[in-house]
């Protein structure tokens, strides 16, 4: 459990070392770094809430869907996390975790990197962007057609597998592109 949490975890701590040794250099408030900190913390782990969405409405009655039930009932959380990590693998109609979503995301991203100058709301979208990109990666390194399974779900042509490390690779571009733009936002 604490290794597939530290997948998402010690990136975006590398990722804030990296932003907020820029700013640091830049004396930037200490205020922009807590709230660099904070965005990109909620921001990594808000996309997982699309496995509430599972299951609570899309596949409410499965037996997962009734042990998080249950283990929300009983406030039993790290429970609830070890679950969403377990099934990581195995879902593949969650809503955040599609290319549609991803599309859309970087589209509202380049709009919030270039129009505000708000620090949590970029952080937290580039939370948001991170998150995808680490899924994609680790997903790719373990088996490819699972990523390309819950990427393309609900679709009736997929992405071929020669293609999908190009997209990742598209995406991983994207996500460099918005630290830049974050880095020079406060310098």
């Amino acid at each position: 459990m604490k290794h597939k949490f530290l997948n998402y975890l010690v990136p975006t701590i590398i990722l804030f070392i990296v932003i907020s040794s820029f700013w640091v250099i830049s004396s930037v408030n200490n205020l922009q770094i807590f709230y660099l900190f904070l965005g990109l913390i909620i921001g990594i782990f808000l996309l997982d809430i699309d496995y509430l969405i599972f299951w609570f409405y899309i596949k409410p009655n499965n037996e997962e869907s009734r042990l998080i039930k249950l283990a929300i009932e009983n406030k039993e959380f790290k429970s609830v996390i070890k679950i969403i990590q377990n099934s990581h693998q195995t879902h593949y109609n969650l809503i955040f975790h599609h290319y549609f979503f991803q599309v859309i995301l970087t589209l509202f991203s380049l709009f919030i990197f270039t129009s505000t100058k708000n620090t949590f709301t970029s952080a937290l979208t580039l939370g948001l962007n991170l998150h995808l990109i680490i899924d994609e990666i680790i997903g790719y390194r373990v088996d490819p057609k699972t990523v390309q399974k819950w990427l393309f779900a609900r679709e009736p042509k997929q992405l071929p597998l020669i293609f999908l490390k190009r997209y990742i690779a598209v995406f991983i571009s994207f996500t460099l592109l918005f630290t830049f733009i974050l880095i020079r936002s406060k310098i």
